[in-house]
């Protein structure tokens, strides 16, 4: 359902579709799902399809960064998170990423982790459904043809990686559960459960410090100093116009709330007084799995980052707790009192030592010091 002040594009009829497909994603059926479910589908409403299969990790990176892309309405991107996310940082590393970005994306989901697809779901306002229903629901939306924009975060690391994510970053439970659970990934959706099993069995802890930019200035503290010479948002993160004449054509935009990761956080970031977490979690959209609603306030493009964070000490019972009530979106709640959550434009995370696994958009990084 459009929302007031959202503005929407309408994909051409007829339309032409580039298929993206990662045939070993999920259970490994969404060559035969997408035969079955969305063929038909985009054949009545006039989707003219080319179906190109990937064959190892990177390749659908190296086809959209390469490729001519102009023969097509819309990219669409039938897996996981896991084939977006290389989509997306693709894209972003054209000379011509700027426009090769407004080419209408679409997410139909095929992998054990379907967030993204499930999020948009959401805010179509269809009741929460899985597997085939989903596929089905997913279709239809690129049937309709309407397309709207969305958020997405830039990352930098300590290593002076770049990184564009639509989902989320995470560290800690949250993490290990997604890249432990990778073994199960046959078992569909229900690898996610029997990860968080195993993962509360060994729970640990993961030293760091964590400081963020609040959304709304928090209260006791004094509003952010404008600084005349700077550039000011105009409410969406990131859409910064720079002075005349100091854009290089095809650079990468500039990430305008963030100092280098070897400087303190600017004095109006919050920094977090605990440095003992048990996750650590920025997500941009509502859901982090088909079956996990974790910021239930997130909107496709409200230009926040939506940062959870658990505190050490937290029982394994009321971290069960939290993740079965994640189901519906109710976590919060339960007002668990080791569980924070603030709506945030930017975040830095410093971890004391390398442990653990980092994610973005449930694909395994490095640990170190990450800002966005």
């Amino acid at each position: 359902s459009p929302r007031p002040g959202d503005s929407y594009g309408v994909l051409p009829r007829p339309c032409r579709a580039l298929v993206l497909l990662n045939p070993q994603s999920g259970a490994g059926r969404a060559l035969e799902d997408f035969q079955a479910v969305v063929q038909p589908m985009l054949a009545e409403a006039d989707v003219a399809t080319t179906v190109f299969i990937t064959e190892r990790p990177h390749h659908a990176h190296e086809k959209v960064r390469d490729e001519d892309l102009s023969q097509w309405d819309t990219l669409v991107v039938m897996s996981g998170d896991g084939l977006l996310y290389e989509v997306v940082n693709g894209l972003m590393e054209r000379p011509d990423w700027e426009d090769a970005m407004k080419k209408p994306l679409c997410i139909l989901p095929g992998g054990s982790g379907n967030a993204l697809a499930a999020s948009i779901n959401y805010y179509a306002g269809n009741d929460h459904v899985a597997k085939k229903k989903l596929l089905t629901n997913c279709t239809f939306i690129l049937c309709k043809g309407l397309h709207t924009q969305m958020d997405l975060v830039s990352l930098s690391t300590a290593s002076g990686k770049r990184l564009f994510s639509f989902l989320g970053f995470g560290w800690g439970f949250i993490s290990d559960v997604d890249i432990d659970s990778e073994k199960y990934r046959r078992l569909g959706n229900a690898r996610f459960t029997l990860g968080t099993l195993r993962c509360l069995a060994k729970l640990r802890v993961y030293q760091g410090r964590l400081s963020y930019l609040p959304a709304v200035p928090e209260q006791g503290t004094s509003p952010a100093p404008q600084d005349p010479h700077e550039p000011i948002t105009n409410g969406q993160a990131g859409h910064i116009v720079p002075p005349a004449g100091t854009e290089v054509p095809g650079a990468l935009p500039t990430d305008s709330l963030l100092v280098p990761l070897g400087q303190p956080v600017p004095a109006h970031w919050t920094v977090v007084p605990e440095e003992e977490f048990v996750t650590v979690y920025a997500i941009y959209q509502s859901h982090l799995g088909t079956n996990l609603m974790m910021a239930p306030a997130a909107q496709l493009h409200d230009g926040c980052i939506h940062l959870f964070y658990l505190k050490a000490g937290i029982s394994r019972m009321a971290l069960l707790k939290l993740f079965l009530a994640m189901d519906r979106g109710t976590h919060l709640d339960l007002n668990c009192p080791h569980l924070c959550y603030i709506p945030v434009r930017a975040f830095r995370l410093e971890p004391r030592a390398a442990t653990g696994i980092m994610t973005v958009d449930g694909e395994a990084l490095a640990c170190e010091p990450v800002q966005g």
